[in-house]
């Protein structure tokens, strides 16, 4: 007879085995976005892939690694330091915004490009910031020092919220620079990053879209790409090489750490890494939540913003200042519209949610013969009560922020709280006109870039939706207005568009600077803002507060999952979400495969970009000069064989934020700059696939043609560390 303790272990010993056998592929994959202070722990593999350098060149304690050449590129990308003055390379589509603030008719850089010819011609970006991450250190112990795994979140979160402020402050005493603290692996874990934000930056050098922008959606998350996705910017310091504002006296930022290009190229196979900022993964949730991602949240979004693209798309064609307005904000709504479309593609390709349905059936058996963690038992069965009674919550407000809320002028409708919040304060008339004033002087950068018969066109198409889809949870007020223009939607756009002040800052302005005391009922009777008002109460009232309960409720039984899943596991090295903090991946130049031998080649060239060449098509039209370039074979001294090299992809795990990043040779070299990845492997934010995961970056040699070839400004290539240069040839 054999005693229970024994058949407990033989039972634990087989769940072992399952997790082992469940995670061979993603190991063997590479997959991973690793904490650059935990990268030595990796030294082994990645020699044996091919590294040639120290490990401790890419970080180390004394702050000379590579890391600090790395930089978090305004809010959401990544960029790179390429020259000891400061030089930074990030994306096209990363600059679109600040680029789009310094363009008008008169100056078009997206149809134009622009190339400053030296340092004087370079100009201020506003608002632009880049930020150095010069050490990391994980603090877990003092953060959670008595702090029990199962403590509510509530009083959890208070607690550690003290323990996070005086450590930041110490750190901050301690080095004389900014420190941070963020959670890893759902709040397990704690890092402290120490960093240095500069806010001097200033364009250098942007391609025109036809270059830049390439391809448009149609080649957006889509491998082959023929994009030339870069721009140029620097840093700029005071006189101590410090972060400090804008001034005409600044200096170009004297970088220590830069990364020397290489334009030897490389072949599939060679190994490669990627620097930078991923912004938000999340690998280890349970089958329950990703349901959600699949079943509500993309397709919900992929509908609505089929709608408002077709519409953009359309105003856009009609005239260049429609174009100019709205062509960063379209980028930016297709951009997560195309990608949801992939990532729905592999999730249901790969049955992740049946992946992760078998992975629970082997936990919930380790969790039964495992005590150490007694709270692990029954942690799926209240995750799965909790997202099903959640779900249609979700599914009513993912309509709301997407149909209703993707509406301008209804959005517009919260910049009008303060508005409003100024007629409540009871101020004198000149008081509440000054502060009006200020107010609305803040609204001008909406109006810059709002069309209202744009905006119209997507009202009506997004209420049709929106009506179709949420006809029992609509607020009260739409239904009424709906009603009251004899249930016609184009009637009653005519009238909201007609009569709302909102829809023009002329009209804003003359109210703010007539206004009495007394005016505060026109304000509120706008039909703009009583929409705005009709929706953001509803949500307040009768969805948010359920969200609320639901998502922290999420998140505590998130935290235990991913520390039980750790422990149920513990011979595997784990990789925490992405959270916008810096990363390191590793790889390898690897063509796309998802069905079998490789479908594409491992890069592309300038002779595809041509041969795509339509001159009646806004995304296809290959620039006069670049053509030229190309019939001369006039590459300079980076075309390789009579060829340029334009794109290329890898299997580096990536994700959103990685825009921008550099991508390094076995060398720490830089070959290239990432931009996107491949449609087929877009769900690698909840599941890496070797076979179709791709990181795909623009060959530098093609940046470095670009800006010397086409851009004219060759003086910027004097500035950089090129390892092997080529002899010119034609």
């Amino acid at each position: 007879m054999i005693r229970m303790p024994v058949i407990l272990n033989l039972l634990t010993k087989s769940v072992i085995i399952f997790f082992a056998i469940l995670y061979s592929t993603s190991l063997r994959a590479k997959e991973g976005m690793w904490i650059p202070a935990t990268i030595k722990a990796h030294e082994k593999e990645m020699k044996a892939m091919g590294l040639e350098i120290p490990i401790e060149q890419l970080y180390n304690k004394d702050g000379t690694g590579l890391n600090n050449a790395v930089v978090l590129f305004g809010r959401g990308c990544t960029g790179e330091i390429i020259s000891s003055k400061g030089l930074i390379l990030t994306n096209h589509h990363c600059g679109y915004g600040s680029v789009q603030g310094l363009s008008s008719a008169e100056n078009d850089y997206f149809a134009n490009g622009f190339w400053a010819q030296n340092m004087h011609g370079e100009i201020p970006c506003k608002g632009l910031t880049v930020t150095f991450v010069r050490r990391m250190e994980n603090v877990t112990d003092r953060v959670l020092a008595g702090i029990s795994d199962t403590l509510k979140d509530a009083i959890r979160d208070s607690i550690i919220a003290v323990h996070v402020g005086l450590l930041e402050k110490d750190f901050m005493t301690i080095t004389h620079l900014d420190a941070t603290i963020k959670p890893y692996f759902e709040g397990n874990q704690y890092w402290v990053a120490i960093t240095e934000t500069y806010r001097d930056i200033r364009l250098v050098g942007f391609p025109p879209n036809s270059i830049g922008a390439f391809g448009g959606d149609v080649e957006n998350w889509i491998w082959p790409r023929h994009t030339g996705d870069f721009s140029i910017f620097r840093v700029y310091a005071g006189a101590d090489n410090k972060p400090a504002d804008y001034s005409s006296a600044n200096k170009p930022y004297q970088a220590d750490q830069f990364f020397t290009i290489s334009t030897a190229g490389y072949k599939e196979g060679d190994f490669t890494m990627v620097y930078g900022f991923p912004g938000t993964t999340r690998e280890y949730i349970s089958s329950y939540e990703l349901s959600q991602v699949y079943d509500i949240t993309d397709p919900v979004s992929i509908a609505a913003r089929n709608r408002k693209l077709d519409i953009w798309s359309k105003h856009m064609g009609w005239t260049r200042d429609n174009f100019i307005k709205y062509t960063s904000k379209r980028a930016g709504v297709a951009n997560g519209w195309k990608k949801w479309q992939g990532e729905m593609l592999g999730l249901k390709a790969n049955d992740v949610i049946g992946k992760k349905q078998q992975f629970e059936k082997g936990f919930q058996k380790w969790a039964a013969a495992d005590h150490t963690l007694p709270y692990a038992n029954d942690l799926l069965a209240q995750m799965r009560s909790a997202a099903e009674a959640a779900s249609p919550l979700i599914l009513q407000d993912q309509y709301n922020r997407e149909a209703a809320l993707g509406i301008e002028l209804i959005q517009q409708g919260a910049a009008f709280e303060s508005v409003v919040a100024c007629f409540r304060l009871g101020l004198s008339q000149t008081a509440l006109h000054d502060t009006l004033k200020k107010v609305v002087a803040g609204m001008e950068g909406f109006y810059k870039n709002y069309d209202a018969p744009t905006d119209k066109d997507v009202f009506i198409s997004l209420m049709v939706l929106y009506f179709n889809k949420c006809s029992n949870s609509l607020p009260e007020y739409f239904t009424s207005q709906y009603i009251a223009h004899n249930e016609d939607i184009n009637v009653w756009a005519a009238d909201v568009y007609n009569t709302s002040m909102l829809t023009s800052i002329v009209k804003v302005k003359d109210f703010a600077e007539n206004a009495t005391a007394a005016d505060s009922t026109k304000l509120i009777g706008d039909p703009a803002w009583k929409l705005y008002d009709a929706i953001n109460t509803m949500r307040k009232q009768k969805i948010l507060p359920g969200l609320k309960d639901y998502y922290g409720h999420m998140h505590y039984l998130d935290r235990l999952y991913m520390k039980a899943q750790m422990a149920a596991n513990k011979n595997r090295i784990f990789y925490p979400d992405a959270n916008l903090t810096l990363r390191l991946t590793y790889g390898q130049v690897k063509g796309l495969d998802p069905e079998g031998p490789a479908k594409y080649s491992f890069q592309t060239n300038l002779k595809e970009v041509v041969a795509l060449d339509d001159s009646t098509s806004d995304i296809f039209k290959v620039p006069k000069k670049l053509k030229d370039l190309y019939l001369k074979k006039d590459y300079g001294r980076w075309g390789v064989s009579g060829a340029m090299p334009v794109a290329f992809v890898a299997s580096n795990h990536t994700s959103g934020g990685n825009s921008g990043s550099p991508v390094l040779n076995a060398k720490g070299q830089l070959i290239g700059t990432n931009f996107d990845r491949a449609y087929e492997g877009t769900m690698s934010d909840y599941y890496f696939d070797p076979t179709r995961c791709r990181n795909i970056s623009v060959d530098i040699r093609y940046t470095l043609f670009i800006i010397d070839k086409f851009g004219g400004a060759g003086w910027l290539i004097d500035e950089m560390n090129i390892a092997h240069p080529k002899p010119n040839k034609k």
